[in-house]
């Protein structure tokens, strides 16, 4: 895994092969992480820049990782497994990201009320089929840590349920992986 653009394009990130089963980290490929920001440069207007992002079940934060090196502003990883945690710590230290990074080790479906502003860019990427997802989401809502614009980007393999107040935007299939985009309204 590494950072795929922008100011830390190449940095190589901390290495969990394919994944810890146990811990549930399935990283998002490096592929489909391009893939990925080339959809939100080409067709959302570059909401990553300047952007507060949000990186719910964070695990190694290559998400919110690869928003801050393509210039988001802050990026804030709300993770709660062990393993996650270390790798995620790690990883923002290889891309010196510390300022800019603020981790949070909550269960993302229970993440309480935001301490700071509402996050523009939203990354949900929770273990797979176990609809973990959606909780999140309305427990986020509910606490204030997303904007009333904000862009959120799903990632899950089994298909969803957006909480009450957010819609489908578009959905985009890259191999077994549904990158899903939603909004307000």
């Amino acid at each position: 895994m590494r950072i795929i653009g922008g100011a830390h394009r190449g940095r190589a990130l901390a290495s969990v092969g394919k994944g810890d089963a146990a811990a549930h980290l399935r990283p998002t490929s490096d592929r489909v992480r391009e893939a990925l920001f080339n959809v939100l440069a080409g067709g959302y207007g570059d909401p990553v820049t300047d952007a507060r992002v949000l990186d719910l079940f964070a695990g190694t934060g290559a998400l919110g990782l690869e928003a801050l090196s393509r210039g988001a502003a802050t990026a804030t990883f709300v993770e709660s497994g062990r393993k996650a945690l270390s790798l995620l710590r790690d990883n923002i230290g290889r891309c010196g990201a510390g300022e800019a990074a603020r981790v949070f080790p909550l269960d993302a479906r229970r993440p309480g009320s935001n301490p700071g502003a509402p996050h523009d860019l939203v990354f949900l990427d929770p273990p797979y089929g176990k609809g973990l997802g959606e909780a999140a989401l309305a427990a986020a809502l509910a606490g204030g840590w997303i904007a009333p614009d904000a862009l959120i980007v799903w990632e899950e393999s089994a298909p969803i349920t957006p909480p009450e107040g957010l819609r489908l935007i578009e959905e985009r299939r890259y191999g077994d992986t549904v990158i899903r985009f939603l909004g307000r309204g």
